[in-house]
Formats: structure tokens, C-alpha cells, sequence
């Protein structure tokens, strides 16, 4: 066994190198490029929403109101008709991605924290580098990826997103293995 606090390095400097491989991903690659989609009409929709002056937040329309029927006729014609839309309406004004990247390094520095604890408890000091990384990489990969799924099984997120974002996830896992294999305790 391999205290959790005895893995701080491997912990900040796996987060450190997800930090850098996610951005060369998000940045240079162009391998999100087409995550999202224009919606036509652009100004006409933002106009629209704008107008409306719907706060911040997570929004499904149409939502059943507290008590009512997902069943009831009423709400089955709302569906029917459609649209039918989940979105995400964020704070007007110039966007900033300072706190964004410090939230994804915070998250990185978290999945390694959980890393290092199992493969902490698994392991002992002096592991075989192969076997850490195993260990290391199936956690990490399951940090960064297996949630994602999620909005896709309940929301129709675009599966070839999903799939995208954990083909990142398993890259962080690999260079998180990575690193924990090499800056495992001999």
C-alpha cells in the first residue's frame, strides 16, 4: 500500500500533462471542430431568446411542471409538436476561458487524487512500472470518460461527440498511467 499523500507528484504532474494534452487537443488538432452546430437563423434565435430574458441555467422544453404527467395528453402534444430542446443559456457578455481552465485543472488534479488513492491501496512501493500503469490508466480512463455517455443515453447528445470526449479521456488516462508509472515509489 502506497499512502495517498506520498503520490502528490505523480498527482500534479499527470494533471499538469492532461492540462497541456487537452488543450494541444482543444486547440491545434481540430478534432472538435464540429462538436456543435450552427442553429439557422442564428440572429433571428438569439433575437428571439434574448427577448425572452431567460436567467442563466439548464433549461428542457418542454418540461413537465411539478406534479404533472410526463403521460398526461397535454404534455404528450407539447412533445409531439415539438420542438423538443434541452440548452444550456449562459451569462451574456465576452466569454473568459480563465476560470473554465482553472475548473479542468482542478478536475484533472481530482482524478488524479482518486488515481493515487486506488492505485495507492492496490499496490505497494516498488511495482512493476507496467502493472501501475494498468492499474493507473483503467481509473483514470474511467475518471475522464464514463460519464459521458450519460447525456447521449438520456438526452440525445450527439453520440460522435461523446465518442470524441472519451477518446480524450482515454489519452488523459494514458498519459496518467503514464506518469504514475514513472514517478511510482521504488
Amino acid at each position: 500500500m502506497v499512502p495517498v499523500l506520498s503520490l502528490w507528484l505523480p498527482i500534479v504532474v499527470a494533471a499538469v500533462i492532461v492540462f497541456v494534452v487537452s488543450s494541444v487537443i482543444h486547440m491545434v488538432s481540430g478534432f472538435h471542430k464540429n462538436d456543435f452546430r450552427r442553429a439557422p437563423k442564428e440572429d433571428e434565435t438569439m433575437d428571439a431568446l434574448r427577448g425572452l430574458s431567460i436567467p442563466p441555467g439548464d433549461y428542457l422544453l418542454p418540461c413537465p411542471g411539478p406534479g404533472q404527467a410526463m403521460g398526461s395528453p397535454e404534455f404528450m402534444a407539447k412533445m409531439t409538436k415539438g420542438p423538443r430542446v434541452l440548452m444550456t443559456i449562459m451569462r451574456p457578455g465576452p466569454f473568459s476561458i480563465t476560470s473554465n481552465l482553472v475548473n479542468w485543472f482542478i478536475y484533472c488534479l481530482v482524478v488524479g487524487f482518486f488515481t493515487a488513492y486506488v492505485t495507492g491501496v492496490a499496490l505497494a512501493p516498488g511495482t512493476d512500472y507496467l502493472k501501475v500503469f494498468q492499474i493507473a490508466g483503467c481509473v483514470s480512463f474511467m475518471g475522464y470518460s464514463l460519464a459521458l455517455p450519460q447525456p447521449s443515453i438520456w438526452y440525445s447528445k450527439s453520440w460522435a461527440t461523446t465518442f470524441k470526449g472519451m477518446v480524450d479521456g482515454l489519452i488523459y488516462g494514458l498519459m496518467t498511467a503514464g506518469t504514475f508509472g514513472w514517478l511510482w515509489p521504488k
